[in-house]
Order: structure tokens, then sequence, then C-alpha cells
């Protein structure tokens, strides 16, 4: 791995970090909004959830490669974790 695709490995987490933070934040604002679309709020929820689960899964797959992808032993479960 170079340093360069770890850096941007780093920035693409903080990217999705940020951006099922500000989901969390809207589909929260729906909910507590007196005049909100609940069933907006729903969906936003679902989408909120699904792009957090996504984005783990792209996160971890993402890291494995910039490690080179090594086999076996020559990376421990533990680096991988998003």
């Amino acid at each position: 791995m170079t340093d360069d695709i770890m850096q941007a490995y780093l920035e693409i987490e903080q990217a999705m970090e940020r951006y099922t933070l500000l989901l969390d934040e809207q589909v929260k604002a729906l909910q507590e909004s007196p005049d909100g679309n609940q069933e907006k709020a729903m969906r936003m929820k679902a989408g909120y959830k699904a792009m957090l689960d996504s984005s783990q899964i792209y996160l971890s797959y993402a890291k494995f490669v910039a490690y080179g992808m090594p086999e076996g032993d020559d990376l421990e479960e533990d680096d991988l974790q998003a």
C-alpha cells in the first residue's frame, strides 16, 4: 500500500461518515417536525440504514484492497475493521 492510496481511503472513510451523519440528522429533523411528512421520514430512515450498511461493506473491502489484498495471516481481521 502506498501513502497516497491509504490517504485516499481515509478521505473516503471520512466522507462516508459525514454523509451518513448528515442523513441521520435529516431523518431526526423530519421525525421531530410537527408538520413533517412522516412517510418521507420513514423512507429516509430506511435509506439512511441502507447507506450505513452499504458504506460499512464498501469501506471494509476498500481497506482490504488498499492493503494490497493480502492472503492468509498477512493482515489481521482487526486491521480490516473500518
